[in-house]
């Protein structure tokens, strides 16, 4: 009998345990909602300083006024100063970018569950509700934000704002209609979306694919939204400058112009999937057919697209220097530094003596203060005459240089003063190339480091096998080598793009006024209008467009990675 009995106690205590407590569904629950809770902080973090700083810089770029956060309300009216016209274009294919890629996560999200044999369509029933949830709360934030940040601007002459005077001030911006309308109407959206989603999560056919479909459709819809704002807000200021020039009795080629540039961009693109694709054709006929199609599309898209150096001589010329400023430094720097960094690390990974002093002597640039080394460049690459670099040249019977006073290009000091040539063909500044070797001598000791690392992985058995087959050095480092190294070589090479086109710290100290801007990059010429111009809307239209140019130069350098990195 005692042992008939125990498990039926057993089985009772087993019964009254919690109900919450039971169950491998609440399990994960539990295990998820701690997940949550412990990146919380991180997210609130990175929300911060990261994400808010963006959206706010995305609010400000629409904004005009010198010497005001809370500026007038101005549109497209800042990116129009920088690039003129080609603002409505840019406006027009950002609206299409995020339409191709909102279809794209659906198409995705598509394929996923046909594999899986579920149904994902009552997922965009939530994910639609959340979306318009957040871009009303977005707008309901952005409405109040003017409000808050105009708040010193109401204390009186000769007072200092006390915490009574803000929460009074911040309860009258709060009882403004507009921004109860958009609250409100925000919280309604987002107690709905929280029951259909409950309703959702409960009565649907249960998957560990439910998150990324719900995940999935909401990027959709908000990306939908974001090509909506875009293109009214486009829109409305083509509507808005046709007007003012009507005022003025002006004509505009507007439409004209966004037509005819937005018809080469689709060639070029049309052009770059039929070269892709060329090579999956089953006859060499139907491989030529379309390789001079593409090539085809691709002549007619650049004579559309000639239209652009008219576009360019209209807007900020500032601006457009910073840009092949940029270029110059992003193009001499990466090639120079990256077969510089790989030659030194093959070298330094032999087994010769003293390899570790060696790597901490490269990698020492990398961590010495910057201003100091950039002061010790300026001092060697001045333009006196007795500098010492031009003490060295002038020793081997040459002339003297200007060095970070020489606004010169390269290469039409190369060709003489008797011939003029154009300022494109010119090439970078001597000044610019000063900065460009310094920037060098900076960072390739980090680049060893990183190849050193790579090189450690590759197994040496690949070296002996090659050996015995009777493979020498340069085809070891060419087939095995090079392959095995490309994860790194794109993870460098990532750093590289975008370091380069972000760079300031390095070429505003060694910046000088004798170089006529020649050395002033993008990141340069935004701190500038917004340091010593005070255009806080302008510089941040600037800083938005040099992140499209940055994100568009990544997207590129994963695409070129996809067929060439090997991982092995």
């Amino acid at each position: 009998m005692a042992s008939s009995t125990a498990p039926q106690q057993e089985t009772a205590v087993v019964k009254s345990r919690p109900k919450f407590l039971t169950g491998k569904r609440r399990r994960k629950t539990r295990e998820a909602l701690l997940a949550y809770g412990l990146i919380l902080p991180a997210f609130i973090i990175i929300f911060t300083f990261g994400l808010f700083p963006l959206a706010f810089s995305v609010y400000q770029s629409s904004l005009k006024g010198l010497n005001k956060i809370v500026g007038t309300y101005d549109g497209l009216g800042n990116y129009i100063k920088a690039i003129d016209n080609l603002a409505y274009v840019l406006g027009f294919w950002l609206a299409i970018v995020f339409i191709y890629l909102g279809i794209k996560a659906i198409l995705g999200i598509r394929k996923t569950a046909k594999e899986n044999s579920e149904g994902f369509w009552i997922w965009a029933i939530p994910a639609l509700v959340t979306a318009v949830a957040m871009a009303l709360f977005v707008r309901f934030f952005f409405t109040l934000l003017p409000e808050f940040l105009g708040i010193p601007a109401k204390v009186p002459k000769g007072q200092s704002l006390t915490r009574e005077m803000a929460i009074q001030y911040f309860g009258e911006a709060w009882q403004l209609e507009k921004i109860q309308t958009y609250f409100w109407v925000a919280m309604l959206f987002i107690g709905i979306a929280i029951i259909i989603l409950y309703l959702v999560i409960r009565y649907a056919a249960r998957s560990a694919r439910n998150g990324n479909y719900f995940a999935g459709f909401l990027q959709a819809f908000l990306l939908f939204i974001g090509a909506a704002a875009l293109t009214w807000l486009t829109w409305t200021e083509i509507q808005r400058a046709y007007a003012t020039a009507l005022e003025n009795g002006e004509s505009l080629d507007l439409w004209a112009q966004i037509i005819t540039i937005s018809a080469g961009f689709f060639l070029l693109i049309l052009s770059y999937f039929l070269w892709r694709n060329a090579s999956d054709r089953d006859s060499t006929l139907k491989i030529l057919l379309r390789f001079i199609a593409a090539i085809a599309l691709a002549v007619a898209g650049w004579v559309l697209i000639a239209e652009l150096p008219r576009i360019i001589a209209a807007g900020n010329k500032d601006w457009w220097q910073g840009l092949q400023v940029t270029v110059y430094f992003a193009l001499f720097t990466i090639p120079m530094q990256f077969v510089l960094s790989l030659t030194l690390a093959t070298i330094l990974f032999q087994n010769l003596r003293g390899t570790t002093w060696f790597r901490m002597f490269f990698f020492l640039p990398y961590i010495a203060p910057l201003v100091g080394t950039a002061a010790a460049f300026r001092i060697i690459f001045s333009g006196r005459a007795n500098a010492l670099i031009n003490s060295v040249i002038v020793s081997l019977g040459f002339e003297p240089l200007g060095w970070l006073n020489e606004p010169t290009g390269i290469f039409q000091m190369m060709a003489g003063s008797n011939i003029d040539l154009p300022a494109w063909i010119s090439g970078p500044s001597l000044a610019l190339i000063t900065i460009i070797l310094y920037n060098v001598w900076t960072y390739v000791g980090f680049d060893i480091v990183i190849f050193l690392a790579g090189l450690g992985s590759i197994s040496k058995e690949l070296y002996e096998a090659a050996s015995i087959d009777g493979s020498g050095r340069w085809s070891q480092f060419r087939h095995i080598t090079l392959p095995l190294l490309s994860p790194t070589i794109y993870f460098l090479m990532l750093l590289a793009v975008i370091g380069t086109f972000k760079a300031f710290n390095r070429i505003y100290v060694m910046r000088t006024g004798a170089a006529l801007g020649t050395t002033d990059t993008a990141s340069v010429v935004i701190f500038e209008a917004f340091n010593r111009d005070t255009r806080y809307g302008y510089a941040s239209a600037l800083a938005i467009m040099l992140l499209i140019i940055i994100v568009i130069l990544t997207v590129v350098n994963n695409r070129v990675a996809e067929k060439r990195v090997f991982y092995g």
